[in-house]
């Protein structure tokens, strides 16, 4: 049955940051992944499971304070006590106890016979919280077949439930829960494909529903799609059709397969009426192919959550209303800004600050007025972007022009560093740990062609994921840099050198300081790379694939010419002046990906904005004019400046004893 659903020592100190690099690059790969590789249930999906199911059949338990079902109230009473029970196996986070006292409402709420739609609010409104604080992958990595799934149920499932889903299939007799009827279309209008997805994968306990986690996940996923499209028939498919070709606003509610999987008829009902929910739900469950097609340029999605958050704040909502807000941006804008960025540069500026100054609004309490007033700035610079993103515009000289322009602005950043590293091992006369140097930077390019690859044919990188690999990967490499410039400013004196090489050069370049570098190459190489393949994404089109490469060839050029001037020039330098212009320099770089990680992780809504009126935003110098990324930018200058101070004491002479 499948029932709902600075000093001579730092070179040593550099060490101990292996730890936290190596999670940095783990997080990363974790993003890009999209989560788990393996089938097993973890505990949080079970609680999932269980909240969906409690969420769409307490009805039949409870009516008016009665119980009318004296077996299935048991169970919800079961279900709401294992929710809770449960809760104790997660790994311990912020959330966790407020996701606890949750559970225990929605227990005491179930034992005191409250009504279904509180119920079902308490079950949903946890089951939400849980998914955000313990995520897990909510979508398959294509659109599903759904003859693979008609077969599947033929085989699997029609015994049970019915040829067509109506619950009487031959094996029905005497199961205690019954199958569900999956054409009973009451039923059907709470119950999202995920959660049926759950349900294939772990079956349910107490039931006569087994696991089929030996199914392979795109089996599982076809099974669940096919499933989800049983209780409406071909008329309403047709219906749906025609309401997702002639409303743009109606597919702006869905830009991806995720979206899809997670909502439920019932909620989509909220927003266009329980009709059009039918039919257009009958409709893309049974094409999701639509989906995963690509589409012309269009912000309705942006648009429609950027109503739904004034409204939202005009109901007294601020949390929703702030969650709303960051989706406007991540999944709305951000998916266009590499080819709003390749086109115009200082509309995509624009846009980001008005969707910066929205949220700050939003944060910090503002009238409904002020709110609806930013919204309609916003509106008008979404006019312009889709007007920059018509096809029209797809010109081959701007798709030139961009991708020369990207390539050189993101690989110059990692040009620097990666130089300054060769240069000065080579002053070291340390040749033996430049294949390390070459090996990480030579990786970093291999993981970005594999990124494209992933991002092409297997997973979608939202635009929480970049902003949270971009913003990570700077702070990392902003921290890096900042010990290493301070390092390199304490062996500007030529007598400190030469004492520095004497007595510590080779014990501090040990195998695991060269693994170091190895990595330090591999962080800030790959946060470019995977920047560039998004706006090279963006850029390419068959139309434009030959001006495209053309620019990148150009940029390449010109990357290498200016990386062999660079090494010419150090081994020419004087070994203090080489050391006090690399400080600089590495200085210089750290200061602008701490900005520039910071207001990342401002985009993917960890950290709040509060915006300075009248600053501008030069993302070249990595300046945002929000008091975060000010604060930290001042924190990395307070941080040289004492060491600065600090190299200088240990530079001075020590009195004769």
């Amino acid at each position: 049955m499948l029932p709902s659903p600075a000093s001579d020592r730092q070179p040593r100190r550099t060490l101990h940051v292996l730890a936290p690099a190596c999670l940095a690059l783990v997080l990363m790969v974790s993003l890009l992944m999209g989560g788990r590789a393996l089938a097993a249930a973890t505990p949080a999906e079970t609680i999932w499971r269980l909240l969906d199911y409690v969420a769409v059949d307490y009805p039949g338990a409870i009516q008016d304070g009665r119980v009318i079902s004296t077996a299935e109230y048991a169970e919800m009473v079961e279900f709401s006590q294992t929710v809770s029970s449960q809760m104790a196996t997660l790994p311990a986070t912020k959330a966790k106890p407020g996701l606890q006292r949750q559970a225990d409402a929605l227990k005491q709420a179930i034992a005191a016979k409250r009504p279904p739609a509180e119920v079902a609010r308490l079950a949903k409104g946890l089951a939400a919280d849980l998914l955000a604080a313990y995520p897990v992958p909510l979508a398959p990595s294509g659109a599903p077949d759904l003859t693979r799934g008609a077969s599947l149920y033929a085989e699997n499932c029609a015994s049970c439930h019915g040829a067509t889903g109506d619950g009487k299939g031959p094996a029905a007799k005497g199961l205690d829960p019954a199958p569900i009827a999956f054409t009973d279309q009451d039923r059907a209008r709470h119950r999202s494909l995920f959660g049926l997805y759950q349900v294939i994968e772990q079956g349910l306990e107490g039931t006569a529903m087994l696991s089929f986690a030996q199914m392979p996940s795109n089996d599982r996923w076809a099974l669940a799609f096919y499933v989800g499209g049983l209780s409406q028939d071909e008329g309403a498919r047709s219906r749906g059709e025609a309401l997702w070709k002639g409303d743009a606003n109606l597919r702006g509610q869905f830009p991806n397969l995720e979206t899809l999987t997670k909502t439920t008829p019932a909620e989509l009902a909220q927003a266009v009426g329980s009709r059009k929910a039918d039919d257009l739900m009958a409709y893309l469950r049974r094409s999701p192919g639509i989906l995963t097609e690509k589409r012309d340029a269009s912000l309705a999605f942006a648009r429609s959550k950027l109503k739904a958050t004034v409204t939202a704040y005009a109901a007294g909502s601020a949390r929703d209303a702030t969650a709303l807000a960051l989706s406007t941006y991540l999944d709305g804008i951000e998916p266009f800004e590499p080819a709003i960025a390749a086109r115009d540069p200082k509309l995509l500026a624009r846009i980001e600050a008005a969707m910066g100054e929205f949220r700050s609004r939003i944060g910090r309490g503002a009238p409904i007025d002020s709110i609806r007033q930013q919204a309609t700035v916003i509106e008008g610079l979404l006019d312009e972007a889709e007007a920059v993103l018509a096809p029209a515009q797809a010109d081959t000289t701007a798709a030139f022009v961009g991708a020369l322009t990207i390539l050189l602005r993101e690989g110059l950043e990692a040009l620097l560093i990666v130089v300054a590293m060769i240069a000065f091992l080579k002053k070291a006369d340390r040749q033996d740990v430049l294949p390390y140097v070459h090996g990480g930077w030579a990786a970093a390019l291999g993981a970005g062609v594999l990124t494209w690859a992933a991002a092409t044919f297997f997973i979608t990188i939202s635009g929480a994921q970049r902003e949270l690999t971009e913003g990570f990967g700077g702070l990392f490499a902003a921290a890096v840099l900042l010990s290493v410039g301070i390092w390199m400013h304490g062996k500007s004196q030529a007598d400190a050198w030469q004492r520095y090489i004497k007595e510590r050069l080779s014990k501090a370049l040990s195998r695991g300081s060269a693994w170091f570098l190895f990595l330090l190459a591999f962080v800030v190489v790959y946060r470019e790379v995977f920047e560039t393949i998004l706006f090279f994404a963006a850029l390419w089109s068959p139309q434009t694939a030959g001006a495209v490469l053309g620019g990148a060839a150009v940029a390449l050029v010109a990357l290498a010419a200016i990386g062999w001037a660079m090494l010419r020039y150090s081994t020419r330098l004087p070994i203090s002046k080489f050391f006090a212009v690399s400080a600089a320099l590495v200085a210089v770089l750290a200061f602008v990906l701490a900005g520039k990680g910071l207001a990342a992780l401002q985009e993917a809504g960890m950290v709040p904005v509060t915006r300075v009126a009248g600053l501008p935003k030069l993302e070249l110098l990595g300046l945002y004019p929000t008091w975060q990324t000010i604060l930290v930018q001042l924190a990395v200058i307070a941080i040289l400046v004492a060491g600065y101070f600090y190299n200088r004491r240990a530079l001075q002479p020590r009195p004769a004893a």
